[in-house]
């Protein structure tokens, strides 16, 4: 138990470092070049990432509420309902990302191109919208959360070492569990869908290609590789989301409190977090070529 909360707290130290890196380099893009419109989703949620460690279980945020010594059953309740919108807006913004490429690689006869102008014109109120969604769901479930007491009660569940959950009734459990397992259903369908669609169209651009060069010439793109990477992101963000989904579903359904379901839970929860900037970094050319000239001048600078 205790070498998996180390590989915890290594796994958010990673993640937080290299989402750290990630929003730097995404704010110097935008404020000192051209930035491309999924560069202002993907700011986004590399800061909601962040928050996500911040905010998860027993790391960091809960540590600093003990070292101000702030009240347990608001420090609950605070680190619960910040997380909760967090993942909230991580699928939100996941499936905004995936759209908003698809319609930009979308060729000029189909149907999504009229959308290319509008998505770009109104991204700043898709953001409100997705922001005031998140805040607005994820407040029902903070009146079932309370701070740890001794009192040892059937119908509460500790799922933090500070936090626990109080069993709800019946008919509200049914309404939140229709509710979540719909907005899931529909946003990784919609994930699904447009990666299913952005695979057709690079087959189709491969096949043409092919006619007009040789293969060993073939060069991918900055689109091809920025959906490549979409694609990936997604993919994988879908398989740790659901398995995530099924295992905190299954504990609140049969009311059992797990630690080592509770730690695999939370390893899963990090992975997409901690692997999606790195995936981002090393597949952005401008950020690698920004690395590249950071290190030529710290190089000669020593020389």
């Amino acid at each position: 138990m205790f070498s998996l909360k180390n590989v915890l707290y290594f796994q958010a130290g990673l993640g937080v470092l290299a989402n750290m890196s990630l929003l730097c380099f995404c704010i110097f893009i935008i404020v000192g070049h051209r930035p491309k419109p999924t560069d202002l989703i993907s700011c986004q949620l590399t800061f909601i990432h962040i928050m996500v460690f911040l905010t998860g279980g027993d790391l960091l945020l809960t540590d600093i509420f003990e070292s101000l010594n702030i009240n347990n059953d608001f420090k609950c309740k605070a680190t619960f309902y910040i997380s909760r919108v967090m993942r909230c807006l991580s699928i939100c913004t996941t499936c905004l990302l995936s759209v908003f490429q698809a319609v930009t690689i979308s060729p000029s006869t189909s149907c999504l191109a009229k959308f290319k102008q509008k998505l770009r014109k109104y991204m700043v109120y898709v953001f409100l919208c997705i922001w005031s969604f998140s805040f607005s769901y994820s407040s029902s479930r903070i009146f079932y959360v309370r701070g740890f007491t001794n009192v040892s009660e059937t119908n509460q569940m500790q799922i933090t070492k500070s936090c626990l959950l109080f069993r709800m009734n019946s008919i509200i459990r049914v309404f939140i569990f229709t509710v979540t397992t719909s907005r899931d259903v529909f946003l990784v369908g919609m994930m699904l869908t447009t990666s299913t669609y952005m695979v057709i169209i690079l087959c189709r651009h491969q096949r043409q290609c092919k006619h007009l060069h040789s293969i060993k010439h073939l060069r991918a793109s900055p689109e091809k590789r920025a959906t490549q990477t979409i694609l990936l992101l997604v993919i994988f963000f879908v398989v740790m989301y659901w398995v995530d989904f099924i295992i905190s579903t299954t504990s609140v359904l049969l009311w059992i409190y797990d630690p080592v379901s509770l730690m695999v839970q939370k390893f899963l929860m990090y992975a997409y977090p901690t692997i999606s900037p790195l995936v981002q970094i090393g597949s952005d050319n401008r950020i690698i070529i920004m690395v590249k000239n950071m290190y030529s001048k710290h190089h000669q600078r020593f020389l």
